[in-house]
């Protein structure tokens, strides 16, 4: 059955347009220090270069570790996001109240052997991570493949729920959508109730490694995805917006979007991310009303 039809869910495009166009016309309605700071909260604090290090890894983590002695009065990110192979190292030399998050399953392109994406998903949560993101297999999912690619979400979740069990703990799961890459709004709404039915505990727009990432479109139609599924099914998940945000207004813009249509419940890092590498700086700056470039 299409999942369209199975959720009663069409995308109105141009009620979309014109509440996109409402909310960045007042936007400075969102902008205070609190909303900044809730913001700064949800970040998964990103480096996912390809010169990485375990010296450059190590830096940023010291750094979110040392965080609350400059500025006392500001919450932690939410987590420290980094590929796999660097799992161990954040976790090793945290020191703070923050996640582990590890981008897995052969991120950025989900392009391999399922058995070699399940290998990477078990090596990062054996070696401490707490978050797993994974890419929806695109390969899959654009030749028509639905049940394929719901079944390797399936096999990622079965797979990293096993490990966790065997440390006594839970692993959250992300799903990347890649919303530059399927970008009409059926496409992306299709991909959001797969994701969402076969165990992902948040939906994510983008790798950050694409042409297009995060839009404030395809955010406009997860969160109603999101919101359609909770009514239907009561199982809330949570949505990461990331790629190519990297100011503060850019953040106040996703914010916004979740706010309007999924409310105050989904305003906190359990239900709502950022992916980001540049914005913290940002966020920063606009409440110390002053340049700052911590990280």
């Amino acid at each position: 059955m299409d999942l369209l039809k199975k959720y009663s869910y069409t995308p109105d495009q141009e009620k979309m347009g014109m509440a996109l166009q409402q909310l960045a016309s007042n936007l400075d309605a969102f902008e205070s220090e609190r909303v900044y700071k809730e913001c700064f909260s949800m970040m998964d604090l990103t480096t996912l270069k390809t010169d990485d290090t375990p010296e450059s890894v190590s830096k940023l983590v010291c750094k979110v570790n040392a965080f609350r002695e400059s500025y006392p009065d500001w919450p932690l990110p939410a987590s420290v996001c980094v590929y796999p192979n660097f799992a161990h190292l954040v976790a090793q030399e945290r020191t703070q109240d923050y996640n582990v998050t590890a981008v897995s399953a052969c991120f950025p392109t989900s392009q391999s052997f399922l058995e070699v994406k399940l290998k990477e998903c078990e090596l990062a949560v054996e070696y401490g991570a707490d978050e797993i993101d994974i890419v929806l297999a695109l390969n899959k999912f654009l030749a028509g493949d639905y049940d394929g690619a719901a079944e390797e979400i399936r096999q990622v979740r079965s797979c990293i729920d096993a490990v966790a069990a065997r440390q006594n703990r839970t692993v959250h799961l992300k799903v990347i959508l890649e919303t530059g890459i399927l970008k009409t709004p059926e496409k992306i709404a299709r991909a959001s109730f797969l994701a969402m039915e076969a165990g992902a505990d948040f939906i994510k727009t983008s790798t950050g490694k694409v042409d297009v990432n995060a839009t404030p479109a395809a955010a406009y139609v997860m969160c109603e995805c999101i919101d359609v599924f909770y009514k239907k099914t009561g199982r809330k998940i949570g949505f990461k917006p990331a790629g190519g945000i990297s100011s503060a207004a850019d953040a106040l813009c996703y914010y916004s979007i979740v706010s309007s249509i999924l409310g105050k419940d989904w305003l906190n890092k359990e239900f709502f991310r950022f992916g980001v590498s540049r914005v913290a700086n940002s966020i920063l700056s606009a409440v110390e009303e002053k340049t700052v470039s911590y990280f």
